[in-house]
């Protein structure tokens, strides 16, 4: 008996109405049906059926204006649910939390997806002036801190901090970055912005995620990294890792 792969088991129907939910995630601001099509490479009345159908679920509204669309409360719900149930997550969120708190610092964890870095949720500055909000927001894993750590760390073996944030600075190599068991970057998730990376870790010692502090290059140049930042970022890594059964020490 021949043995089906999971590509022969896809729905196209349903394969265009995640791709269109994505689509929708993936903008900051409305977008219209011809966009949408266009994009997706969807004729304009495939497209309508599924957005009329999303609409009357409330998975996704019109907007007033443009005649726009965007996600509606619905999907929002859902994916605040998923985020809730999410063990890493809800581990590591009073520590970010304390942390954004203490330095006054952006504070996200961060996932894999495929070869990218997923910006998954985090904890806004209270500073004034300070870098866009990255939630939900994916970047190759080469170009930011919190990517080069998931890359590092994949197979596990974690560093000891050597505090040499210069080592570390991208590029980097692997071995630096697990030696030193942090990443630094400058710029790498937007012009004039400024990163320390964390690995964290599960039981056997994987990346699992990362935690990342972001900030404006002014304020977290070389030596506002490296004035406790760095040792605050891993003692609170320490933490979600112990909870997530990873040994300290």
């Amino acid at each position: 008996m021949r043995v089906r792969g999971r590509g022969e088991y896809s729905v196209q129907s349903v394969e265009n109405a995640l791709m269109l939910l994505e689509a929708l995630g993936e903008q900051d601001d409305e977008v219209t049906l011809s966009q949408l099509s266009e994009r997706l490479g969807m004729n304009k009345a495939s497209v309508f059926r599924l957005l009329a159908t999303f609409e009357n679920r409330g998975y996704v509204e019109r907007r007033q204006g443009a005649g726009g669309y965007g996600l509606g409360p619905l999907a929002y719900e859902v994916g605040q649910k998923l985020l809730s149930r999410m063990d890493l997550l809800r581990k590591s969120k009073p520590v970010m939390e304390g942390l954004a708190r203490e330095y006054r610092e952006a504070v996200y964890l961060v996932v894999r997806r495929g070869g990218e870095a997923l910006f998954l949720d985090g904890v806004d500055s209270s500073h004034q002036v300070k870098v866009v909000s990255l939630v939900g927001k994916r970047f190759p894993l080469e170009v930011c801190a919190a990517g080069r750590v998931l890359q590092a760390f994949e197979g596990g073996g974690p560093g000891a901090v050597a505090g040499c944030l210069e080592a570390v600075l991208l590029p980097a190599e692997d071995a630096a970055i697990r030696e030193c068991g942090a990443c630094a970057d400058l710029h790498g998730v937007g012009l004039g912005s400024a990163a320390l990376a964390v690995p964290l870790l599960a039981s056997g010692g994987q990346a699992v995620g990362a935690l990342t502090v972001v900030g404006p290059d002014f304020r977290l140049d070389a030596d506002g990294l490296s004035m406790g930042l760095l040792a605050a970022l891993c003692g609170a890594a320490e933490v979600v890792n112990s909870r997530m059964g990873f040994p300290s020490g």
